[in-house]
């Protein structure tokens, strides 16, 4: 099929080199020349496993091509949009600046029989405001909304062979008809028995912002444990451990430590409760502003247990700082904890010396005032604390032995709680952990 893709920051690249690998015929259409280039070049522009092969491959192949020029799009007749929706600033709510501007440059080239796909996350109610435009511009065109689920360091998979596809659209001839052009495009997936919901557009809006909602609500509520655990002297991974045997609850993601960040959880719940507010049905997510408040907590916490193992004061002091992308298999910055702890240890007094296997440029660009290591053993030199805030597996891997004959004093405090106390502590080393004694 010919397919085009707007919008080629991380999630349009991720589909648009997928869909390619599939076989179809791709064109990405992005405003960023340099983006453009770079992808021309089958070079991705974020790190992403697995990515750069399939980039190379599409534009290699001549499947897949990249263009500033919306009208390149002109032969597709499926059009999916994945322009980013982020916060906009000093409010909770979504900024759709650039998704508006997306569907008037399809509209510009949008035939009858064409489907215009949004994966995009968006408020409730954006994609039936869009589709009353569409269909003033070009009646017989169709919209279906199809969000992704992508987790970052698994895009490609996730893209590839998801757990399950969720169509909305206007219930008819022509949304089945529209319906039945995506399942074309999914048909490697869907003969391997990816299950398939068809809803209305608002139940497919609603979809990945309640995913994300749940996730957070469970990551937040691990932390309030944890902070239960500390002002008793409990365990909150042997917590976790116990209360995960429970199958209504699951072990997954109750794991306590610095909390989530990332482009999506942090956005996606305040544009939730924003848009409920609209809607005046605000008390229903009144509890998400816990959970995003627990979140930060964690940030404030790791600096203050810095301090304490410092015996007080973090003036001065030499800290190291083991990650600063959110989360690992990532070069992505975005609201990451790490960098923030780091950031107010600075501001506080110490100096900091962050290090991180893929985010390091980015985290530079973003915090020119912090000093940056190229590894981890520049990072811990003379170091009088460890701090582990991204869970790369080279860190979780780390020798205690060989790491204490660079400190200048052996003290490690684990973020993510991913490391083995008794081996550290065996090792000579004194251990702190956010929710453990």
């Amino acid at each position: 099929m010919k397919i085009s893709v707007f919008g080629c920051g991380y999630l349009g690249a991720v589909h648009a080199a997928c869909m390619a690998s599939l076989g179809h015929e791709v064109v990405g259409i992005d405003i960023v020349p340099e983006q453009v280039r770079a992808l021309s070049r089958g070079e991705a522009p974020f790190f992403e496993p697995d990515l750069p092969g399939l980039l190379a491959e599409g534009v290699a192949g001549g499947r897949l091509r990249f263009s500033v020029d919306p009208g390149d799009a002109s032969p597709a007749t499926v059009h999916f949009v994945c322009v980013n929706t982020p916060q906009k600033k000093g409010e909770y709510g979504a900024d759709l600046s650039h998704l508006n501007a997306v569907i008037e440059s399809i509209l510009a080239v949008v035939k009858p029989g064409d489907v215009i796909v949004g994966k995009s996350t968006v408020p409730v109610g954006t994609a039936e405001r869009l589709l009353a435009r569409i269909t003033a511009v070009e009646p017989e065109a169709e919209l279906l909304w199809n969000p992704e689920f992508l987790r970052e360091g698994h895009a490609v998979q996730d893209t590839l062979s998801p757990d399950r596809f969720v169509y909305g659209y206007v219930d008819g001839p022509q949304g089945r008809d529209a319906a039945a052009k995506l399942d074309e495009v999914y048909a490697v997936a869907l003969s391997d028995g990816v299950p398939k919901l068809e809803t209305d557009l608002a139940t497919a809006q609603l979809v990945k912002v309640a995913a994300n909602s749940f996730l957070a609500t469970k990551i937040s509520f691990v932390n309030a444990m944890a902070e239960l655990c500390e002002a008793t002297g409990a365990d909150v991974t042997q917590l976790a451990d116990a209360i995960g045997y429970d199958d209504r609850i699951g072990r997954k993601f109750l794991n306590a430590g610095l909390g989530f960040g990332g482009g999506c959880l942090p956005k996606d719940i305040r544009a939730f409760m924003a848009r409920a507010g609209e809607l005046g049905v605000d008390q229903a997510l009144t509890f998400l502003r816990e959970v995003d408040s627990i979140n930060m907590r964690r940030r404030v916490r790791m600096v203050d247990l810095a301090r304490e193992v410092c015996g007080g004061s973090i003036v001065g002091r030499r800290l190291a700082v083991l990650g600063s992308a959110f989360k690992p298999d990532s070069d992505d910055i975005r609201d990451s904890p790490a960098l923030s702890v780091a950031a107010q240890m600075q501001l506080q007094g110490a100096r900091v010396l962050v290090t991180d296997p893929r985010a390091i440029d980015n985290a530079r660009k973003k915090w020119p005032d912090l000093e940056f290591a190229s590894t981890v053993e520049e990072a811990v030199a003379e170091s009088e604390a460890v701090l582990l805030l991204t869970e790369w597996p080279e860190y979780v891997e780390l020798d205690p032995a060989d790491l204490k004959r660079l400190v200048a004093v052996p003290r490690m405090i684990d973020g993510r709680n991913c490391l083995e106390p008794a081996r550290w502590r065996a090792a000579g080393w004194t251990y702190r952990a956010l929710g453990r004694p």
